[in-house]
């Protein structure tokens, strides 16, 4: 019988340390370290034989797995974002905070595919927070769920791996794997142990049985995934489902996939119904936009293959506090603004330094590519100005620290968007400001800028 060895384990990365210390010295993180018992493995008295099977082959002799082999879900924006719908096979994880819509969004996706299995296999939903009478009455709410739609409150995880082999369902959904334990670790669930042990099983099962399984996990307050970074790379695709507070918007951005782009975004709105598809998210963020007024401009974004229009917001006024201004944002990354500023004040001379300067992407979505540079730039001049940028021009680009403005990638889908949503002129990157007249496509007039300086002249905000 192998005896049972303890270790102090950190919470946050997943760190061991033969004793307790304070302040994690992997990751930094205080009063993350917690005592874990776990089994010490017997060890082998010889090597394992190893069979043909496991032999290393040619790979013109390995018949390759098809990719093909997908389940739909029936939610369009779900199966763009993983791919073209759920791998056999494949395990995904899904995090986001609290009551952003996980579990409904995962429930509608299980239910469409027991709809749209053409084989009529059973799905399973495994709740290890609700109890199944909960579990029933929103799926109820729901709606459309088919009669194979199996429902498992257990917590143990060797009687839902002994439920699995026995109703062979062709996917699951496991909520939440932080409340899940396996007996075999003597540590409370969402340990790293556990949380190693739980993924790792399920994973298995599902690689050996051809289950598509979808992994509910919790978040830090930091916004990342709890647990260590192994339970990552431990799953085929990593999903964030995001949403402000307050709105109703959802978006659902791959971070890891195997099997598909990891650059994909779907937006989602939150009903009383469950989650809905937004087919025109352009349409949508610029549906309250406020016509002529300073500080509101138009950015064509591109989030992997989908383009998209979103409003950027920028306030500034005098600093009430006196010294330094203070910096707000909201929906894109602090860093880059401060980037932003110090261009603004060497480049282009709008003494910003005193000033208290806030910055807003409408609508709840969060837009990490640096081509929105360009249009916070011009929100921040033109709020500075109190001058309107015109209601049919749309900006996008990259800023350099020279102040100068650099290319992205999709400009030609970031203007055929603009121009199918009736913008007529756009303030893009590019080396051909001097030249005489404009480069029009589709209707829209390209106004090539090199510097920051140059596109706020354009706009009359120099």
């Amino acid at each position: 019988m192998p005896k049972s060895e303890t270790r102090h384990v950190c919470q946050s990365c997943g760190a061991a340390f033969p004793r307790w210390v304070g302040r994690c010295p992997t990751c930094g993180e205080w009063n993350t370290i917690t005592e874990e018992v776990v089994p010490r493995q017997a060890s082998l008295a010889k090597s394992p034989r190893r069979s043909d099977a496991n032999a290393a082959r040619p790979i013109a002799e390995i018949a390759a797995h098809d990719l093909a082999a997908r389940l739909a879900t029936g939610i369009g924006e779900l199966d763009r974002v993983l791919g073209g719908g759920a791998v056999v096979g494949g395990v995904t994880l899904l995090g986001g905070d609290p009551g952003v819509g996980k579990s409904t969004l995962l429930m509608q996706a299980l239910g469409g595919i027991a709809a749209c299995d053409a084989t009529r296999r059973q799905v399973l939903y495994v709740s290890g927070e609700e109890s199944a009478g909960q579990t029933a009455a929103r799926a109820r709410r729901l709606g459309g769920i088919p009669g194979t739609f199996l429902i498992l409150a257990e917590n143990d995880l060797d009687l839902i791996l002994a439920e699995l082999e026995r109703s062979k369902p062709i996917a699951i959904v496991l909520d939440s794997v932080q409340t899940v334990r396996s007996p075999s670790i003597e540590s409370a669930a969402g340990t790293v142990s556990q949380l190693r042990e739980v993924a790792a099983r399920v994973v298995e099962h599902a690689k050996r049985a051809g289950v598509a399984a979808f992994l509910v996990g919790h978040v830090t307050k930091d916004g990342v995934l709890a647990g260590p970074k192994v339970l990552e790379h431990l799953v085929d695709t990593v999903l964030a489902f995001e949403g402000e507070r307050g709105h109703s918007f959802r978006t659902l951005r791959a971070q890891k996939n195997r099997f598909g782009s990891a650059t994909e975004v779907g937006v989602f709105e939150m009903s009383g119904e469950g989650m809905r598809e937004v087919p025109n998210p352009s349409a949508l963020f610029l549906a309250e936009r406020p016509r002529g007024a300073a500080g509101s401009v138009v950015c064509a974004t591109s989030e992997g293959s989908r383009p998209m229009l979103v409003e950027v917001q920028a306030l500034v006024s005098p600093s009430v506090a006196g010294g330094g201004g203070r910096r707000t944002v909201t929906g894109t990354d602090p860093s880059r603004l401060a980037l932003i500023l110090a261009v603004l004040e060497r480049k282009c001379g709008l003494h910003l330094a005193t000033c208290d300067v806030f910055v807003n992407v409408a609508g709840g979505l969060r837009v990490d590519e640096p081509a929105v540079d360009l249009a916070v730039a011009v929100a921040v001049a033109s709020s500075l100005r109190d001058r309107a940028v015109p209601a049919d021009t749309v900006v996008f680009g990259e800023i350099g620290l020279a102040g100068e403005v650099r290319g992205v990638s999709r400009t030609a889908a970031r203007v055929a968007e603009a121009g199918a949503m009736g913008f007529r002129r756009a303030i893009s990157p590019g080396k051909r400001e001097d030249a005489p007249g404009t480069v029009e496509d589709g209707g829209l007039v390209l106004e090539p800028v090199s510097t920051v300086a140059a596109a706020l002249d354009r706009l009359g905000l120099g």
